[in-house]
């Protein structure tokens, strides 16, 4: 093995150990026998971007992206009139592509750089980099710096707020791209055009009135809206977005949505509500883990009645381990599918300290099949979080 090679192993070791503290290690040989196997498959993908397909319903260019929400569907009663909404359901004949090729983009390019941090081979560096400027930097194939045309409605709407959901997949591609210049494996041109992109992007998403409305949705999309907004001036370097987002996480995402006993009244009313649970904790965690400071620690952040995201991980981890018990309705669709390795409870064991938050997180699915699964589940590569 390389020198290099060598040097990364035994760092990720180090802070693998570092993690777990005194008591058990992370087990790194999973992590590595998982994610190197799966980046040596994604070198033989090609970038596909958003200009790879087209849909005649979309009102945007080429390089605009378009999906069509979920539980929108054809009204029987007037086929050719305007689709009617069914909670929890998922139309399969809407438009997908697009939003296919950005969850590709996001599985890969983390999946690859997680790799290169593990062995120091730089082959895999460099495919990821070859996605990112194709999405992001090459004219002929990047995709605007907006979501005007997201989650549109056929008959209703071109466009709408909630559409920026779609966009919580580059996340964990943003920390990919911060891992690879914190390794220095980037062209310090290539990184200055991607932390353009994402900061036009970030100053769109916090002043266009769809931006407005996700933010101010007041479910999961408002918790999703802070965790990108997070992630995106975190790596552009935007402080005051950051404190934005920290302080409405503490006055508006906490107090709005959290009840006494660590659920989410407003998640549990839905057709999905474990699903939906699942997801919002596994969002607002990111979000601490995100924003946090050394002096501001929004794990540890809690309302006076206690709110908090340990009450929230007290809620939720009996349920992850052993979902029969859970005393609520079943979800419309995907039932079967949940719980997955949300990556959340790593870091809630990292945070209080609970060693059966680890437990039960390494004996969880790390890389689902299931697209819908797939959808509300963007952080899969703890080695990228790992400071």
């Amino acid at each position: 093995m390389k020198l290099n090679k060598l040097h990364n192993v035994l760092l990720v070791i180090t802070l693998l150990l570092l993690i777990a503290g005194c008591g058990d290690k992370i087990e790194l040989d999973d992590e590595l026998n998982r994610v190197v196997p799966a980046a040596e498959k994604y070198l033989s993908e090609e970038p596909v971007t958003v200009t790879a397909f087209s849909c005649d319903r979309s009102t945007g260019g080429i390089h605009d992206y378009y999906s069509e929400g979920d539980y929108w569907w054809p009204d029987p009663q007037n086929h050719d009139g305007p689709y009617i909404r069914k909670d929890g359901l998922t139309n399969p004949d809407n438009f997908n592509a697009h939003r296919e090729a950005m969850r590709k983009l996001s599985v890969m390019v983390p999946a690859l750089v997680a790799a290169y941090k593990i062995t120091g081979d730089k082959k895999f560096a460099d495919h990821a980099i070859k996605h990112l400027k194709a999405w992001f930097v090459n004219p002929d194939t990047k995709m605007n710096s907006n979501l005007l045309f997201a989650q549109a409605i056929k008959g209703r709407v071109t466009g709408r707020g909630i559409g920026i959901i779609d966009t919580i997949h580059l996340v964990e591609v943003v920390q990919a791209i911060i891992v690879l210049e914190h390794l220095k494996a980037i062209d310090p041109e290539d990184l200055a055009a991607l932390k353009e992109w994402y900061s036009d992007y970030l100053s769109w998403m916090t002043t266009h009135e769809f931006g407005h409305a996700e933010r101010d949705n007041g479910n999961n999309h408002s918790t999703c809206w802070a965790m990108q907004a997070a992630m995106f001036a975190k790596f552009t370097e935007n402080k005051d977005i950051l404190k934005y987002v920290r302080d409405f996480y503490k006055n508006t995402l906490l107090p709005g949505q959290m009840a006494e006993d660590g659920s989410f009244p407003k998640e549990l009313s839905r057709t999905k509500p474990y699903g939906y649970s699942l997801f919002n904790f596994d969002a607002m965690a990111m979000v601490c883990q995100i924003s946090s400071t050394h002096e501001e620690n929004l794990w540890e952040f809690t309302l006076e009645d206690g709110r908090g995201m340990k009450k929230a991980t007290e809620f939720i981890y009996p349920f992850i381990k052993d979902k029969t018990t859970w005393p609520f309705t079943k979800d419309v669709m995907y039932w079967d599918q949940w719980p997955v390795r949300f990556n959340s409870l790593l870091f809630a064991y990292e945070q209080f300290g609970e060693e059966k938050y680890y437990e039960l997180w390494k004996t969880l699915d790390a890389d689902p099949k299931t697209e819908e699964v797939i959808r509300n589940y963007p952080i899969r590569q703890p080695i990228l979080w790992i400071n």
